[in-house]
C-alpha cells in the first residue's frame, strides 16, 4: 500500500448531527453495560419516592431489563417529555451546586432508548395509565394504558442499534453479577426502600424495607447486603466537623476479604466510588491490616449540596470536594476513633474457621484428628517425650517485658496484697499423667507446665474470669498462650500480641513529645553498604524523634549511641537493618509521595518505622513465659486499644467459647 493511499480522505464540512446519532452517542457515556442502564433506571425510582423496587433480567440484561417501581408515576405529558434528552424534573431553579437527587442530568431514558426498544408504563395516583414506546431513539405516541400507581419499564434487546457495542460485554454471568453489584450498592444507601432482583437462575434477592430510620435499621440493611457476620465484627462510628457528618459501621481489623467490593460510601444518599474517600479508608486501616487485604464497611457522609460537586462524570458516581484535606481527615479520625473504641476485639470468623478445622471432617486431617477408639485398641494416654509441649516456670522474663504497674499480676491475688502466689504457680509442678499411678515417669525430661491447669478456687476464678481474655492456664510449643475465660477459652499469639502492644507504646511515646531512648554503655558499630550507610545518616534527624540516635562512622558504617527503650536489650545490628530496610519501603529520608491527600506524610511513614521496629523488639515466638508474665500480657492486651490483630492485620487472639467446644465432643 502507497503511503498516498493511507491518507485519511479530504474532511466534509461541519454538519449538524441527526439527532438519533447524536442519543447513540450520549449513550456510549452513560449506558456502558446493562448494569448502567439498571443503575440509571433504579435511581429513577428512588427518586420518584418508591418505596419498593423490583429488577429483573434475563441473559444478563442484554435481553431484558424490567424496572417496576411504585413512586409517584407520570402523566401524559410528562411521560412525553421524559425520554427526550436533557428534560428533567429535577432542577426546579436550575441550580446545579444544590442537587439534591440521585439523577439530575435528563439523559438516561433517550440514551437507553437510542440503542434498544424501551416500553414505559406509568400511573400517577389519581390519574389514568399512559404508556410509550421508544424504538432505537424512535419515538411513539403516548397512548392509554391500564396500569397501577408507579411506573414499569422495559428495556428489550439492549444495544441492538448498536451491535459492536455488544462484543464489549462480558458473560452472562458476569453481566448479572454487575447489575447484582449495583442493587447492593443502592441498598447500602436507601434502607428505607425495598429492593429485588429476579434472574433466571435461583431464587430472588430480596433486601426488606427498613422502616425505622436509625442505626438499627441500617445495621439490619448492611447485615443482609454484606452478609450476617458483619452486625457481629462492627463498630458504630459517628463524628462531625466543620460542615460535614460522618456516620455509618467499620468491620474489626481482623474482618476483611481480599477485594475491595465491601467498601461502601454513600454522599447525600448517593453510593459512590471515589479515590479520595478510598484512600483515607486504606490510611485508616494502615497499621491494623496487610496491604492485600481490604476492610469491610459503609461509611454515610452528609453535607450541604454546595460542598460537594456531583456533577463530575455521566455516572454520577464520581464527586469532587470543595474541602478534600478535611473530609479525608474526618474519615481518618473518625475510623481511628472508632476501632479504639472497639478495644481488644478480635473479628468472631476466626474462632469460627478454627472450630470448622477441628469438627470431625471439617478439615484435611480432621478423620484422623478425631478418629474414635475404644477397648484394647485404645491409643496410650502416656504423653511423649519427643516434644516439648509446656514451658517451665522458671525462666527469665523476656528482654523489654514490662507488666502493668496498677495490675496485681506479680503472682498475688488482690484481695490478699501480701497472701501466697496464684495457686499452681507457686507449687510443684503436676506430674506427668499416667495411666498406672505405681508405673515409673515414662518421660522424665518431658518440660512441666508454663501454667496450672487445675481450677482455680471459686474466688480467685471469679477475679480471673471477670477479664475479657481470663486467666493464663498454659503456653504450647513456645508460642502460644492457652487463657480459660467464664465460658470459653482464648487462643494468644504471643509474638503478635507483643508486637500490637509495642507498636501502640512507641505510638503514644512519639506523640507525647518523643520516644524515651536508653542510650548504650559501648555505642555499637553496624557495617553496611556505603549507600546504606548515607541513607541512615540522611534520615538521623527523623529517626532521633524514634529513639533511634545514630552518626556516620567512616564509609560503610554507622555508629549507634541510643536505641528505643522498649527496644533494649536486643540486637542493635538486627533493628538498625530493620530500620533500613523500612526506610527504603516508605521513602522517609527522601519525603516520598504518600497518596493523594495524605495530611501527614512524614508522620505515617515515622509509623511505619515503628511498626518495623516493634516487629524487632516483641516476644519470639519460642520464647517461654512464666505464669505471671503471660498474665501480664493478657492484662496489657485488655487495656491497650487494637490488641485484636497485629501490625501486619493478623489476630493476636481467638476466643472459643464453652458451647461450641462441647459441641465439638458431642456434649450438645
Amino acid at each position: 500500500m502507497s503511503a498516498a493511499s493511507a491518507l485519511p480522505p479530504p474532511r466534509a464540512g461541519v454538519r449538524r448531527l441527526d439527532p438519533i446519532l447524536v442519543d447513540r452517542i450520549a449513550a456510549g457515556e452513560v449506558v456502558e453495560r446493562p448494569a448502567s442502564a439498571v443503575k440509571e433506571l433504579v435511581e429513577n425510582a428512588v427518586d420518584a419516592g418508591a418505596r419498593a423496587i423490583e429488577v429483573t433480567i434475563e441473559a444478563g440484561g442484554r435481553r431484558l431489563i424490567r424496572v417496576v417501581d411504585d413512586g409517584i408515576g407520570m402523566g401524559a405529558d410528562d411521560l412525553a417529555l421524559a425520554v427526550e434528552r436533557h428534560a428533567t424534573s429535577k432542577l426546579p431553579d436550575g441550580d446545579l451546586t444544590r442537587i439534591g437527587s440521585l439523577g439530575f442530568r435528563g439523559e438516561a431514558l433517550p440514551s437507553i432508548g437510542a440503542v434498544s426498544r424501551l416500553a414505559i408504563t406509568s400511573r400517577t395516583a389519581d390519574g389514568e395509565g399512559v404508556s410509550l414506546t421508544v424504538e432505537s431513539g424512535a419515538k411513539g405516541p403516548v397512548r392509554p394504558a391500564p396500569a397501577s400507581r408507579g411506573t414499569r419499564i422495559e428495556v428489550t434487546d439492549l444495544f441492538a442499534a448498536t451491535p459492536a457495542r455488544l462484543k464489549f460485554l462480558k458473560s452472562d454471568r458476569a453481566e448479572t453479577a454487575a447489575v447484582a453489584e449495583v442493587l447492593r450498592r443502592l441498598a447500602v444507601a436507601q434502607p428505607q426502600v425495598r429492593f429485588t432482583l429476579r434472574t433466571e437462575s435461583g431464587s430472588p434477592t430480596v433486601f426488606p424495607a427498613e422502616g425505622d430510620p436509625g442505626e438499627a435499621a441500617r445495621l439490619r440493611r448492611l447485615g443482609s447486603v454484606l452478609g450476617p457476620d458483619f452486625p457481629g465484627n462492627a463498630v458504630p462510628l459517628s463524628m462531625a466537623r466543620e460542615g460535614f457528618s460522618l456516620e455509618g459501621h467499620v468491620g474489626l481489623p481482623t474482618f476483611h476479604r481480599g477485594v475491595g467490593t465491601h467498601i461502601h460510601f454513600v454522599v447525600n444518599g448517593r453510593p459512590v466510588r471515589d479515590r479520595l474517600l478510598l484512600g483515607a479508608v486504606r490510611g485508616a486501616y494502615a497499621d491494623t491490616m496487610s496491604s492485600d487485604r481490604h476492610p469491610v464497611l459503609a461509611l454515610y457522609l452528609a453535607c450541604e449540596p454546595g460542598l460537594v460537586d456531583v456533577n463530575v462524570h455521566p455516572a454520577k458516581t464520581e464527586l469532587r470536594f470543595r474541602e478534600p484535606g478535611l473530609v479525608r481527615a474526618l474519615v481518618v479520625s473518625a475510623i481511628h476513633e472508632a476501632l479504639r473504641r472497639a478495644g481488644a476485639r478480635s473479628a468472631t470468623t476466626g474462632a469460627r474457621a478454627a472450630l470448622d478445622a477441628l469438627r470431625p471432617g471439617g478439615g484435611p486431617v480432621g478423620e484422623a484428628r478425631f478418629a474414635v477408639h475404644s477397648g484394647a485398641s485404645a491409643p496410650s494416654l502416656m504423653p511423649r517425650p519427643a516434644r516439648t509441649l509446656f514451658s517451665g516456670p522458671s525462666v527469665a522474663a523476656p528482654s523489654g517485658w514490662r507488666a502493668p504497674v496498677s495490675a496485681p499480676l506479680a503472682g498475688t491475688h488482690p484481695s490478699s496484697p501480701d497472701g501466697p502466689a496464684w495457686p499452681g504457680f507457686s507449687e510443684t509442678p503436676q506430674a506427668p499423667f499416667s495411666a498406672d499411678p505405681a508405673a515409673p515417669d515414662p518421660a522424665p525430661d518431658l518440660a512441666p507446665p508454663g501454667a496450672d491447669l487445675r481450677p482455680l478456687p471459686e474466688s480467685e476464678s471469679e477475679w480471673a474470669e471477670a477479664h475479657p481474655l481470663g486467666a493464663a492456664r498454659a503456653q504450647i510449643h513456645g508460642t502460644y498462650i492457652v487463657a480459660q475465660t467464664r465460658d470459653g477459652i482464648v487462643l494468644v499469639d504471643q509474638h503478635a500480641a507483643h508486637e500490637r502492644l509495642v507498636y501502640e507504646r512507641l505510638k503514644a511515646e512519639r506523640a507525647g513529645g518523643g520516644v524515651a531512648r536508653q542510650g548504650l554503655l559501648i555505642p555499637d558499630v553496624v557495617e553496611m553498604a556505603p549507600e546504606a550507610a548515607d541513607r541512615l545518616v540522611e534520615a538521623a534527624p527523623e529517626l532521633e524523634r524514634l529513639g533511634l540516635s545514630l552518626e556516620a562512622f567512616g564509609p560503610g558504617a554507622v555508629l549507634v549511641r541510643a536505641v528505643p527503650a522498649a527496644l533494649a536489650g536486643g540486637s542493635v545490628k538486627t533493628l538498625v537493618l530493620d530500620v533500613l530496610d523500612a526506610l527504603e519501603a516508605s521513602g522517609v529520608e527522601e519525603g516520598g509521595p504518600a497518596g493523594a491527600g495524605d495530611p501527614d506524610p512524614v508522620s505515617r511513614r515515622l509509623d511505619a518505622l515503628l511498626s518495623r521496629m516493634s516487629c524487632h523488639g516483641s516476644i519470639r515466638a519460642g520464647r517461654r513465659l512464666k505464669p505471671e508474665e503471660m498474665n501480664a500480657l493478657l492484662r496489657q492486651m485488655e487495656a491497650t486499644p487494637l490488641s485484636g490483630s497485629c501490625n501486619h492485620g493478623r489476630p493476636t487472639f481467638v476466643t472459643l467459647g464453652l458451647s461450641d467446644i462441647e459441641r465439638l465432643f458431642g456434649r450438645r
